[in-house]
């Protein structure tokens, strides 16, 4: 029976400060991106040794700017990775001159631990082991040494990583170690301890690993009395997935047949690849998927902004730069990929509305379904001014290539802006957008330019008129065009945007 870890997966709110550790410092190799199999609009990364072998990886779902995690009952608390025993003077060394938080080191179960913390808060621990390896990486950790579960049910779930092919061996005080023929699991019983929140800094699940398909069917066989199973055809494994008596969500993934099936040994991790269900969307997953350089790669640093922000840079860029503005329940990537079709050549910076409202994004409150909280919107009104001066001192955005495209609510936040600070929005593109404001200063607009498009059959903005005739009347230059079509975007909403945005700017320069 194959038997050991497969894998570990866990989840960052920032990809460049993950690659910076996992790669830059702990200096595993990068061996595959991919767009998530459950959700296609969240990037996965995997890293691992040269080949990306089971027993090796440790992946990451890239949740960007979500809330930190809570570790608790029902979860893997600590990843820990082998690393040759008389290399922890050096790894001591490399925390210090990197400010990486560490404890130790110490012994457990006889072996040399040192602890450290990953960006996001996970508990990575160096275990002073040797482990043979199929491709050891120079300076890096070997493989997997094991994981630290907490469980409110220590019993049952010893009893049911015995199915995975670990058997008990050592205890120490509230743990109990299970070994395999290549790793632990160490099972620490936590009764009456707060139970887990999904975040950053938390690993979402567990693999264990399978020889091949059959041994995959034949555990879920085994499993038909437990509860209820799934499995799932990851590409480069076939994994079945199941929780344990503790709601420990774990998986079953073969071998094969493997992370170089679409990608030779040495060109590991260099192509963002697209599960096949979103195929079809793969253009737009590019735009939306978030960006990151290699450690040693020219990089563009991140900015402490109001605004949860990200940009997206194409290989070519012409110096212009679209700022987008979701719709209600929408994020900071939504608009990239018919932002890219205006503009192929800008570089695009997609920012986040700070209001919620059932768990939905937006751009400012409101009262009830049709009441608009217009001190929220003023107060937002002024913070996205603030930010857009940071992003353009901080990124050193060029002001007469700035252009700004909302959607819905936040075509209705930008207006607000125009009207309540003028010369901070000059160009701006308002799709299915409408006058927010109950009452705007009579301030002079004029310079600001406007391109509003409205839908035929929008039954959610039936007249954008007393939004383009307010701006008018302050001196906008304000084009108006009304598309045959509902509050949804269009294709003709990308040829009339081009069109004016090719119109208004100015000439590139060379």
């Amino acid at each position: 029976m194959t038997t050991g870890l497969h894998h570990v997966t866990g989840i960052t709110a920032d990809v460049q400060a993950n690659v910076d550790f996992y790669v830059g410092f702990l200096g595993l190799k990068l061996v595959k991106r991919t767009a998530g199999y459950a959700d296609a609009e969240q990037l996965h990364l995997l890293y691992g040794d040269g080949i990306g072998s089971p027993g090796s990886l440790l992946t990451f779902l890239v949740w960007e700017a979500t809330g930190r995690g809570r570790t608790g009952i029902g979860q893997v608390s600590e990843v820990a990775l082998a690393v040759a025993p008389a290399s922890f003077a050096t790894w001591l060394s490399k925390a210090l001159a990197a400010n990486i938080p560490f404890e130790g080191p110490t012994r457990e179960f006889g072996e040399p631990v040192l602890r450290l913390k990953d960006p996001d808060g996970l508990i990575v621990k160096l275990v002073g082991i040797d482990i043979p390896t199929s491709a050891p990486l120079a300076d890096a950790p070997t493989r997997m040494r094991g994981v630290t579960i907490l469980t409110d049910r220590a019993g049952k779930t010893a009893e049911f990583v015995t199915r995975f092919g670990y058997w008990p061996a050592d205890r120490e005080g509230l743990t109990q170690r299970m070994v395999s023929d290549t790793d632990v699991v160490d099972i620490r019983e936590v009764s009456g301890f707060v139970p887990s929140v999904p975040g950053a800094g938390v690993p979402d699940h567990v693999a264990f690993r399978a020889q091949d398909a059959d041994a995959v069917r034949s555990m879920r066989r085994s499993l038909r009395d437990h509860g209820p199973t799934e499995v799932h055809d990851r590409t480069y494994f076939l994994s079945l997935y199941v929780r344990d008596p503790a709601g420990i969500l774990m998986e079953y993934a073969t071998d094969g047949p493997g992370l170089t099936v679409d990608e030779a040994p040495d060109k590991l991790g260099q192509t963002l690849f697209m599960p096949p269900q979103a195929a079809d969307r793969a253009e737009d997953l590019k735009e939306m998927l978030p960006q990151f350089a290699m450690p040693g790669e020219e990089r563009f640093p991140a900015r402490e902004l109001p605004f949860v922000h990200r940009f997206n840079r194409p290989p070519n860029p012409d110096g212009t730069t679209l700022v987008l503005l979701h719709g209600s329940g929408g994020t900071e990537a939504d608009l990239m990929p018919i932002a890219r079709r205006i503009a192929p050549r800008a570089t695009l910076l997609g920012v986040r509305g700070r209001a919620t409202e059932e768990g939905r994004n937006r751009w400012f409150r409101r009262i009830d379904a049709t009441t608009l909280d217009q001190a929220d919107l003023r107060g937002e009104a002024e913070a996205f001014a603030a930010f857009v001066d940071g992003a353009r001192i901080s990124y050193g955005l060029d002001a007469d290539r700035l252009v700004f495209l909302g959607y819905s609510n936040g075509a209705n936040l930008l207006s607000a802006v125009i009207q309540l600070h003028p010369g901070i929005v000059r160009r701006a593109i308002l799709l299915r957008g409408k006058q927010a404001l109950e009452m705007a200063e009579a301030a002079d607009l004029s310079g600001t330019r406007v391109l509003l498009l409205g839908g035929r059959d929008d039954l959610f903005v039936q007249d954008a008129s007393t939004l383009a005739d307010d701006l008018s009347a302050r001196g906008v230059d304000v084009e108006t065009r009304t598309l045959p079509v509902g509050h949804e975007l269009s294709g003709a909403d990308v040829t009339e945007a081009a069109g004016w945005l090719g119109s208004i700017l100015p000439a590139e320069e060379t």
